[in-house]
């Protein structure tokens, strides 16, 4: 797990090793960079956090046979069966890390070894015969990918911050601002800036040196069709529970401490307990405290712990503490990002890291096996869209009529044409008379995941999720609030095998009734007790609706009162100033507006020497 940069612009050393600096607690092992080709016209540069082979010669920029070079982030978890493959053909290994092996198997196998890797990466390979720059970005989004590219030079990193800097060609991007304004997170293949992209989750990316031309091609997707498991469902629980089990065990391979996030949920338990199958030590488990209540689930995670025999730690979350991550939010987070468990992650992984460097995550279980509360909704509401147009429009405005908050979101969800575009709608904004903006901010290539109509309802909504929410908020949130402090998250509910395993499953092996996720929590069941989890299922979220009200409540109204919000674009500030209002009146529970807007413009004002385009 590192931070990796590179660039065909001549920049000077002191310029690349700014740019490496300004991401160092991805990588405070090893800062290091270097020029390549006979004008010395690639840069490579790298911040390492050394997980596997910690010896030197496991530094990047790494060089394999005089004419491969490479920066590389993430874990590649098959590669020692990549490498026996490799040794077999007459390749020969200096070090024990899976960074030469990526190497080797390019030669080998050309662009398409991406599709043999499991795990997750994001990579730049320096081709010096074939002058080419060719990368790839793993199947899931886990790790970040942005770029630059004017027609002439090329440039990536892990973060945008190291493009950003000593680049004078960059403008703010009005359309991603409303992109984020609605979802919280700016999609794919967009960033806050016009002329900086991400490279879309299974695709790699190839970058002619002679020609200037730039490619990106997918190498990997979810299916179309549904994919059908043969078997029973006791043969697809022993399948699962293998599988599982075999991921964690490659995701507790490395050469420094590693331990296991555990809320108490279902996810991060089945985590917990294969892990304790698959090693002989003693495992390390983390949960978070809050003194709110409703926030705290932390009993519930003890509870597994005691079970499992795991050597439990728990983390203090306190308000001040809290608002020192909320002030110094966009030093990690460098373009705006509105999901408020980012702040636990980030206290979570800031504890963590004082024991272990790697922590294993239940992330992932939610899109795989249909988990979330929305999935229940959308399931109840699809009746009531089999109802003629006239009925449906009918219970809408009763709805709406009513005082409830809920009830007129649902009369706002009614209005929606059809189920897809609801889903879309609920996974946004319902609500959007508070925004003031012509862009079309949910015009997204990955609606086409919920027009597959040979798939059912609940099987589109978590294809979308899965290449939408999984990816956009999910993976970064965790990326930047563990690469915040030097400390690697891994997700074996990520695995390819399994999330393509959970696609091939009949819906009720994974939601049947009123049981979400119960192929999951049957193969849990297996090794931890039922009763445990016999409680209604929570987010891992922040006490901001309480905190905005009372401990941050000057806060806002200084950060957001009427001048300031006239500063936010995109916006319709008179609107907005209701709904915080409404907050502070407790009429109406506004949090997430409130903290999106906050973080839009602590980036804003740290950013104020760019152009809004």
């Amino acid at each position: 797990m590192c931070g990796i940069y590179g660039t065909t612009i001549k920049y000077n050393e002191n310029q690349v090793k700014q740019k490496l600096e300004r991401t160092s607690f991805r990588g405070p092992d090893k800062l290091g960079f270097e020029y390549f080709g006979n004008d010395k016209n690639v840069i490579f540069g790298h911040n390492r956090l050394a997980i596997i082979d910690l010896d030197a010669r496991s530094n990047q920029p790494f060089t394999y046979q005089e004419k491969i070079h490479i920066v590389f982030n993430g874990e590649i978890y098959n590669f020692q069966s990549i490498k026996k493959e490799l040794v077999k053909n007459g390749y020969q290994f200096k070090t024990t890390s899976d960074t030469e092996v990526i190497c080797a198997a390019y030669l080998e196998y050309g662009n398409s070894f991406v599709s043999k890797l499991n795990g997750m990466f994001s990579f730049v390979i320096y081709d010096e015969h074939k002058q080419k720059l060719f990368g790839a970005r793993d199947r899931m989004g886990q790790k970040p990918f942005y770029y630059y590219f004017n027609g002439h030079d090329f440039e990536f990193a892990s973060q945008i911050s190291s493009i950003q800097l000593f680049n004078k060609h960059l403008t703010i991007s009005s359309k991603s601002i409303s992109y984020y304004l609605a979802w919280g997170f700016i999609p794919d293949p967009f960033s806050i800036f016009n002329e900086v992209n991400k490279l879309k989750a299974g695709h790699t990316i190839e970058f002619d040196l002679q020609t200037k031309t730039l490619k990106q091609e997918p190498y990997w997707d979810i299916n179309k069709e549904p994919s059908k498991f043969t078997g029973n469902y006791n043969d697809a629980k022993e399948t699962l529970n293998n599988l599982i089990k075999d991921a964690v065990s490659l995701r507790l391979f490395a050469d420094v401490p590693v331990g296991v996030f555990l809320s108490g949920g279902i996810d991060s338990s089945v985590i917990s307990a294969l892990a304790t199958q698959t090693t002989t030590s003693k495992v390390k488990t983390f949960s978070v405290k809050f003194n709110e209540k409703g926030f705290d689930e932390s009993t519930y995670a003890q509870q597994v712990a005691n079970h499992l025999n795991t050597d439990h730690h728990v983390i203090q979350c306190n308000y001040s503490e809290g608002l020192d991550l909320i002030e110094n939010f966009n030093t990690y987070y460098d373009e705006p990002f509105a999901d408020a468990s980012a702040i636990p992650s980030m206290l979570l992984a800031k504890y963590t890291r004082e024991k272990v460097t790697v922590a294993l995550s239940g992330d992932g279980g939610d899109e795989s096996f249909i988990g979330y509360h929305r999935y229940k909704w959308m399931k109840q509401v699809s009746s009531i869209y089999k109802l003629p147009n006239t009925i449906r429009k009918l219970s809408s405005n009763i709805a709406g009529a009513m005082p409830h908050y809920r009830l007129k979101m649902i009369a706002n969800g009614l209005k929606h044409a059809s189920l897809e575009d609801l889903y879309v709608a609920t996974a946004t904004d319902v609500d959007f008379s508070w925004l003031n903006t012509q862009d079309n901010f949910l015009n997204i290539s990955e609606k086409e995941y919920l027009k597959h109509h040979s798939k059912n309802l609940l099987e589109r909504i978590s294809d979308f999720d899965l290449k939408t929410y999984l990816n956009w908020d999910i993976n970064t949130k965790v990326d930047r609030a563990t690469m915040a402090y030097s400390l690697e998250a891994r997700a074996p509910l990520m695995d390819y095998r399994i999330v393509e395993f959970a696609r091939s499953l009949p819906t009720d092996f994974k939601y049947q009734g009123t049981n979400q996720k119960r192929i999951l929590k049957d193969v849990l069941y297996k090794h931890v007790p039922k009763h445990i989890f016999d409680r209604p299922k929570a987010g891992f979220t922040m006490p901001f609706s309480e905190w905005f009200k009372n401990d941050l409540k000057d806060y806002v109204l200084s950060e957001l009162n009427d001048d300031e919000l006239k500063k936010i674009p995109n916006i319709n500030h008179k609107e907005v100033s209701i709904r915080i209002k409404q907050h502070m009146n407790g009429s109406w529970n506004r949090y997430p507006l409130i903290w999106k807007l906050l973080v839009l413009k602590q980036w804003l004002n740290a950013n104020k020497s760019y152009n809004i385009v």
